[in-house]
């Protein structure tokens, strides 16, 4: 499934061709991806203009205006396991050359949901398993809808520091790398990430993740650590496009590469990339997900 880095490459690649534009026509071509549809979802989004798109967590929020007949809404978009936006406009062809290129899909039959802007471009969401999801939510109601509101703050936003992450871990005594992949704890934080966060901070996951908050619950200096590792993976992440497993690409088709530069994660028994550290990456199991780490520099 995309993580946080996946889905703010695809918000930023949509955000310059469907931020401010009007939605002509929206075509449903089934009635339910993931879940059903919302009731006359393609009538209620034709006409709309786009105010802004942004994302909470792993789900993408375009931000429809009111009208005489609705209030302002949200559109909720998640790309489940294999969803994908495509752009499409006559005569002009998206695709980047270059060794990361892959050719879009032409499958039409997984051609779900189209949104036919104002100025000719398509955008049209293909998704072969259906584990996506398309949601209409008031814009006045966002912030308590079941699916956001308990979701914890942004990683890389202002709200999120060493002191939170204390906070949430104070006494809990569940490993580093659950409560890390705990939503209320951090929001859009997955598997890979979580891996490469650890290894570069030198933290074990098997470590209690209340080892990083004092005994007066302030953060210790492996809190800091972590904090600052979790922005720089998922900044790197992000201006690498991603990291292309299986269904991941890009809007505009091509693969994301920072699975290139991967330190933990995938490298079972190859040698630590940590200056002077002697170790090999390690897997485990936690939780049913597969861990990737080096026993000899995390701690």
């Amino acid at each position: 499934m995309p993580e946080l880095p996946e889905v703010e490459t695809v918000r930023r690649g949509l955000a310059p061709v469907m931020e401010g534009k009007r939605i002509n026509e929206a075509i449903a071509n089934r009635p339910d991806l993931r879940w059903p549809l919302p009731e006359r979802f393609a009538a209620r989004l034709t006409g709309r203009r786009i105010s802004g798109l942004g994302r909470r967590a792993k789900y993408l929020l375009a931000d429809l205006d009111a009208t005489d007949s609705a209030p302002a809404e949200v559109l909720v978009m998640h790309l489940g396991m294999s969803g994908s936006f495509r752009i499409e406009q006559a005569g002009w062809d998206t695709q980047v050359p270059g060794a990361f290129a892959l050719p879009r899909s032409k499958l039409e039959a997984h051609d779900h949901v189209v949104f036919r802007l104002e100025d000719g471009v398509e955008v049209v969401y293909n998704d072969p398993r259906r584990f996506g999801a398309m949601l209409l939510v008031p814009r006045a109601d966002i912030e308590n809808h079941p699916l956001f509101r308990d979701i914890g703050p942004e990683p890389l936003g202002n709200a999120f520091d060493a002191s939170i992450l204390a906070s949430a871990f104070d006494g809990r005594k569940t490993t580093l790398k659950a409560g890390l992949l705990d939503q209320k704890v951090v929001a859009g934080l997955g598997n890979i990430y979580v891996c490469e966060a650890l290894h570069r901070s030198h933290l074990s996951p098997l470590r209690l993740a209340s080892t990083l908050a004092t005994p007066k619950g302030r953060p210790t200096r492996q809190a800091e650590l972590l904090v600052d590792s979790i922005r720089l993976v998922l900044n790197d992440a992000i201006l690498a496009g991603g990291s292309t497993l299986r269904d991941h690409a890009q809007v505009d088709g091509t693969l994301g590469y920072f699975q290139h530069t991967f330190r933990a994660y995938d490298r079972e028994n190859q040698p630590c990339v940590t200056p002077g550290c002697e170790g090999v990456i390690n897997r485990l199991v936690q939780n049913g997900r597969s861990t990737f780490y080096c026993p000899s520099c995390q701690r």
